[in-house]
């Protein structure tokens, strides 16, 4: 059985701007417009919520009403900039969680999560890392919490360039891991790392992956012109299970590929700001979102289609 989680990044409006809250939630607004399209297909979406979200009594309550009539899960998404405690580095690497000081990614944590406690009444068991900033000290912090399933591990994506973690040869399927080893499987792991969904259209995935990964060890001129080569040539195409960065098309042609040769697990990912037009730079206008939303009922209806089960990404811990 094939399972899908769908995983939206829930935030604030300002995109590329690492501003401390309180910052404007108007996106959040728009989430009825895709939450009608899941209900529609019988999918559980899991929102992954960060603080300024939270302590937005509107946003919250919207949130709160569709997990109260079981449509939704709720889980933790951390912006580092804009949980408090605030402090004084303003850097880009310090907008990746991963980058700071175990104790203050601790007390980060901590405050998102009690201030979610606080205001959904429940404990949130799912987590994403701002920006990817996932790493060791995240992983503790998270599992001391209590959180049973991280999705920040980007299998095929390298953030190095942004003062990020190389994720490239993660694994693509779902394991357990060990805080001190995240990209390693570990059999007694208490976490479970559900990625979202990444891949090549080629059969030959581990070919694909050594020579793209070849490509990406130049310069950005030589990356660029690698990359561009192999796509247009089709002999490898790189592609994200999300509608911000993949057509409905190629989203379909994605999962069927995966599916046919042995995936199980299916991880749709995408940001709240792209409901909002001109809040993302995914979604531009009104024809853009109209685009969007098609392409998500288009893999949507494929799916259930298909005869797979959507989860919530909690529930993917019972068969991992």
């Amino acid at each position: 059985m094939v399972k899908v989680a769908i995983t939206i990044d829930t935030e604030e409006d300002l995109w590329g701007e690492y501003t401390p809250a309180p910052c404007p939630v108007d996106n959040i607004d728009s989430i009825p417009l895709v939450q009608d399209i899941f209900d529609r297909y019988g999918a559980i979406p899991t929102y992954l919520v960060d603080y300024p979200v939270v302590i937005d009594d509107r946003a919250s309550r919207l949130l709160r009403d569709i997990r109260e009539k079981g449509g939704c899960e709720l889980g933790t998404h951390c912006h580092p900039w804009n949980t408090p405690p605030y402090g004084d580095n303003a850097s880009v690497k310090a907008t990746m969680l991963c980058n700071l000081e175990e104790d203050a990614v601790r007390r980060k944590m901590e405050n998102l999560h009690e201030t979610f406690v606080a205001r959904f009444g429940m404990a949130p068991v799912s987590f994403r890392a701002g920006r990817w900033g996932f790493g060791p000290a995240v992983a503790r912090s998270i599992q001391d919490l209590g959180y049973r399933v991280d999705s920040s591990v980007t299998p095929l994506v390298d953030w190095s360039d942004y003062g990020g973690p190389d994720f490239f040869g993660a694994p693509r399927h779902p394991y357990r891991l060990n805080p001190a080893s995240i990209l390693e499987p570990a059999e007694d792991g208490s976490l479970l790392e559900a990625p979202p969904t990444t891949g090549f259209f080629q059969k030959n995935a581990e070919l694909c992956g050594k020579v793209f990964r070849y490509v990406m060890k130049g310069n950005l001129t030589r990356r660029l012109k690698g990359i561009g080569l192999l796509e247009h040539s089709r002999l490898i195409n790189l592609r994200w299970l999300s509608p911000e960065l993949s057509s409905g098309e190629d989203m379909l042609l994605l999962a069927e590929r995966l599916v046919r040769h042995g995936t199980s697990f299916l991880n749709m990912c995408f940001h709240s700001t792209s409901l909002l037009p001109g809040k993302s730079p995914f979604v531009r206008d009104g024809k853009d979102l109209r685009r969007f939303l098609l392409n998500i009922g288009m893999f949507l209806q494929y799916a259930r289609d298909a005869g797979w089960n959507f989860i919530a990404l909690k529930d993917i811990r019972e068969d991992h």
